[in-house]
């Protein structure tokens, strides 16, 4: 079985995990600090929760389809590829507290999808993907600053 992911950067981690396990009726299949995601069987999704800074609205983070396994990736990157779009494949990656497989693209709003099964669970929630990194997350300035902290921007931004 396949399903769509939505992840959502949240500013209330607790409050969004217990709005969401009213409207899909459901506990959160995996809790650790920081991190919730829902195994929604209907409609089939995985909503994943990213804790996100204190009181700020609740933003998309990533897109993503998670599959059953490793073949499966590697089909969609080959697709993906032919299809012309630029890929980004990361094997044996952690993420999310878990050990994935997976592809991403963007799509023509820069809006980060990935394709992805897990492998396994993990103890920590690893690193945040390259893939990432767009426009929007990127040479960012500091509010009330207005300056660019380069030492403080995802790998591969400002240069």
């Amino acid at each position: 079985m396949s399903r769509v992911q939505l992840a959502l950067r949240v500013g209330d981690l607790e409050g969004s995990i217990d709005f969401y396990s009213k409207l899909f009726g459901t506990e959160p299949a995996k809790l650790r600090p920081g991190y919730a995601n829902f195994a929604i069987t209907e409609p089939a999704l995985k909503l994943v929760l990213l804790a996100g800074e204190p009181g700020q609205a609740t933003v998309m983070d990533h897109l993503g389809v998670e599959v059953e396994s490793t073949d499966q990736v590697s089909e969609a990157s080959k697709r993906l590829t032919g299809e012309g779009l630029e890929t980004l494949s990361e094997d044996n990656t952690t993420c999310c507290y878990a050990v994935q497989d997976k592809v991403w693209v963007h799509g023509p709003g820069q809006e980060p999808w990935e394709v992805y099964t897990v492998k396994a669970d993990s103890q920590t929630f690893g690193t945040d993907s390259a893939a990432l990194v767009t426009p929007a997350t990127c040479c960012t300035p500091d509010a009330e600053t207005g300056e660019v902290d380069k030492a403080a921007q995802p790998e591969g931004c400002c240069a």
